[in-house]
């Protein structure tokens, strides 16, 4: 009888946003889904801003109603401020989009994400949480199941035709495969912590993600980002040798070093109250060379990170959740679960990646300026917006980077730079002595 309990149709490893999504996807679509995830929720977690066409998951989810009963803030913008702190005009989600859609969400990760995986279990999902996977366990070259250390520090075996490692930074499949890859460009450190009674702009302005370039020499830029309780995120992103190298172990006093340096974040926190700790991680743009497997699937971070510029995080792993959801429905209905038929939708996953990560290269050359290209190209004003909204798996969502690339350095494909990362550390957070030793 324990063996028939311990087996389902689906296995989720990780309950963030991309694990609980697919879960509760998986679950209202008629699988049987049990997933795992290490940490008892609440747990805090960075990547507050959420992009608009996450809608239209929270929707296939069925979670919608609750958001918008949420006291989460709502964002309808991005605004941009160059080396010299002038502020870009905001760019308005309802300008390229009229739909409802066009309005999202500032979040608390902690709160939301608790939302997410409490929603997955409301949906039909059996959620054991504080519960880590010690490995995923094969047949051959295909995944047949999870070993779990259980609370009461038992070891128990779970089966299903499908394991999807939706195990974040840690990446627990990729790195197990070597199918994990990093940007070579793309390495920042970062340093984050929320104020209480910071600045805030008026009307729909409030709710806005700002972007706050610093100075030239340091290629990093701040966020903030309003949250609720006038609770507001502040960190800055930039190049380890820049932040961190050289430069002692206090943190907090690099931070507010900072936070003087730009004068578009220091006159927004000037008299507000900091009322955490500074946090520090090491970033790393990475991606898996394969996104599944015989009886696998890769999704959220654990597939690929890109970057925090434009808050693609999570609206990524929503959009690999629901690709992951359909693949495996088809699987289903063929029975079969190889690669081939769990991976269909890599390449569309990849290109709107690619879409993506061509506009986080051009913000990181530091002379480039939405401004300037949009007074040669004010007719892009639309396409930028569109890319801010997360709208990157449209087949002409390309179109703009023949333009940009006037103004800015546009890359390649990942897989024309691709380097083993030979051990490299996750991005998850560390300690800050490995911070401050970053080269």
């Amino acid at each position: 009888m324990k063996m028939d309990m311990n087996h389902t149709d689906v296995i989720v490893i990780g309950g963030g946003p991309a694990g609980s999504a697919v879960a509760s996807i998986l679950s209202r679509e008629g699988r049987k889904v049990t997933l795992f995830e290490k940490e008892e929720f609440p747990r805090h977690h960075i990547g507050e801003s959420l992009m608009p066409d996450t809608y239209w998951t929270f929707e296939r989810m069925g979670i919608l109603e609750k958001l918008k009963r949420s006291p989460f803030v709502r964002k309808y913008s991005v605004q941009f401020a160059n080396q010299a702190s002038r502020e870009s005009r905001p760019f308005y989600f309802f300008e390229a989009n009229h739909h409802e859609s066009a309005v999202t969400w500032q979040v608390t990760r902690d709160a939301f994400d608790k939302l997410l995986i409490e929603h997955a279990a409301e949906e039909g999902a059996t959620v054991y949480q504080g519960t880590p996977v010690k490995q995923i366990l094969f047949d051959g070259d295909r995944a047949v199941g999870v070993e779990v250390r259980m609370k009461d520090g038992s070891t128990e075996k779970f089966y299903a035709k499908v394991t999807i490692d939706a195990t974040g930074l840690s990446a627990m499949m990729s790195n197990k495969l070597g199918w994990r890859i990093s940007d070579p460009k793309l390495k920042k450190s970062v340093l984050y912590s929320y104020f209480k009674g910071a600045r805030r702009e008026p009307d729909l302005n409030g709710g806005a993600t700002l972007v706050l370039r610093t100075a030239y020499g340091s290629g990093g830029w701040f966020w903030y980002i309003p949250l609720e309780d006038d609770v507001t995120s502040v960190g800055i992103v930039a190049d380890p040798e820049y932040l961190v190298k050289g430069r002692g172990q206090n943190l907090a006093k690099i931070f507010h070093e900072e936070i003087e340096k730009c004068e578009a974040c220091r006159r927004r926190v000037e008299g507000a109250e900091r009322v955490d700790k500074v946090y520090s991680i090491l970033d790393y743009s990475y991606r898996s060379k394969q996104c599944a497997g015989d009886g696998f699937i890769i999704i959220g971070d654990a597939y690929g990170f890109l970057d925090p510029i434009y808050s693609s995080g999570v609206l990524l792993a929503f959009k690999m959740a629901e690709l992951a959801a359909d693949a495996i429905h088809d699987a289903f209905n063929n029975d079969d679960f190889s690669a081939d038929r769990l991976g269909q939708f890599q390449p569309l996953l990849d290109r709107g990646i690619e879409s993506m990560r061509k506009l986080v290269y051009a913000f990181y050359n530091e002379d480039f300026s939405f401004g300037q290209f949009l007074q040669k190209y004010p007719d892009q004003r639309f396409n930028i917006i569109n890319l801010l909204i997360g709208n990157v798996f449209n087949e002409h969502v390309d179109d703009i980077y023949v333009p940009m690339s006037e103004f800015a350095e546009i890359p390649p494909p990942l897989d024309e730079l691709i380097s083993p990362e030979n051990g490299d550390k996750s991005s998850e957070d560390i300690e800050p002595e490995e911070v401050l030793s970053a080269k």
